[in-house]
């Protein structure tokens, strides 16, 4: 059933509050897919902290007039998925990447990150990068280094010492 100019509009306002909210874009098409495969990545996405929507390219495109040229979308036949990302650049990017390689009939098109079209082959550079949470393990470990590296030689000289100690009393004891 057709929807209403008050229902669309009201589509259109709820689109373009998460739009607002989200950190990085993914279009998608979204054609062929089953709905138990829908299911699944929207179980993915949300205990990642991301969401996956889909509406119609017209809706899509008129939420997004203020990021891309509408020709952006124009190669999606029917309704465009989005992945919309609100804790992390790259989570969306990841698991939607990760996703389409095992189902061929689901395809990036592009996104949006900071405010600007990125196209495909961004996107998936965008999903090999690794996620806020490892960038600052190994941010913690570079910090970390030095200091572990400075406790390692002072400790090194005590514990020579101590040999040394022992070394002279037993020599003494015998």
């Amino acid at each position: 059933m057709p929807k209403n100019k008050q229902q669309k509009a009201e589509i259109l306002k709820k689109i373009e509050e998460k739009l607002s909210k989200s950190k990085t874009i993914v279009f998608s098409t979204d054609q062929g897919l089953n709905v138990k495969a829908v299911q699944t990545l929207r179980q993915q996405l949300k205990q990642e902290g991301a969401e996956y929507l889909v509406a119609k390219k017209t809706l899509v495109k008129k939420a997004t007039k203020d990021l891309l040229a509408p020709e952006k979308l124009d190669e999606i036949e029917g309704s465009v998925g989005l992945v919309l990302s609100y804790d992390d650049e790259v989570t969306g990017a990841k698991i939607l990447h990760k996703f389409v390689k095992g189902n061929e009939k689901l395809d990036i098109v592009g996104g949006v990150l900071e405010n600007k079209f990125i196209d495909r082959a961004m996107v998936q550079r965008l999903a090999i990068l690794p996620g806020r949470n490892e960038l600052l393990a190994k941010l913690l470990g570079s910090i970390k280094s030095p200091i572990s590296g400075l406790v390692g030689v002072l400790s090194g000289n005590t514990r020579k010492l101590v040999y040394a100690l022992s070394a002279i009393r037993d020599k003494k004891a015998s």
